[in-house]
């Protein structure tokens, strides 16, 4: 069994528990915060949409395009982003019913 450790993340100011491996914390809090960076753009270039299309917009830039989105480093990142991409969809529709 793999050593996962216990995170906190935050997207779009709230907060969510996940497991990772520890070796990638590091990548998993950079993502998040550039995550959390893109919902406040697009906040801004389309008022007046819901928070969780935002986040949604957000997320899918980065599951689509994690070349063009974070650079090089992600690219090779992208089957474990998918990965928790898809839990944190899971845990906001959870969230949200």
């Amino acid at each position: 069994m793999e050593n996962l450790i216990p995170i906190n993340i935050i997207v779009a100011d709230r907060s969510y528990r996940i497991k990772i491996k520890p070796e990638e914390e590091e990548a998993v809090r950079r993502t998040m915060k550039e995550v959390n960076e893109k919902i406040v753009e697009f906040k801004t270039a389309y008022a007046g949409k819901d928070l969780q299309d935002y986040i949604a917009m957000a997320l899918i830039m980065y599951a689509t395009h994690p070349v063009t989105s974070g650079g090089k480093e992600q690219a090779g990142m992208a089957p474990f982003l998918q990965e928790k991409l898809q839990h944190l969809e899971t845990l906001l529709d959870e969230h949200l019913k």
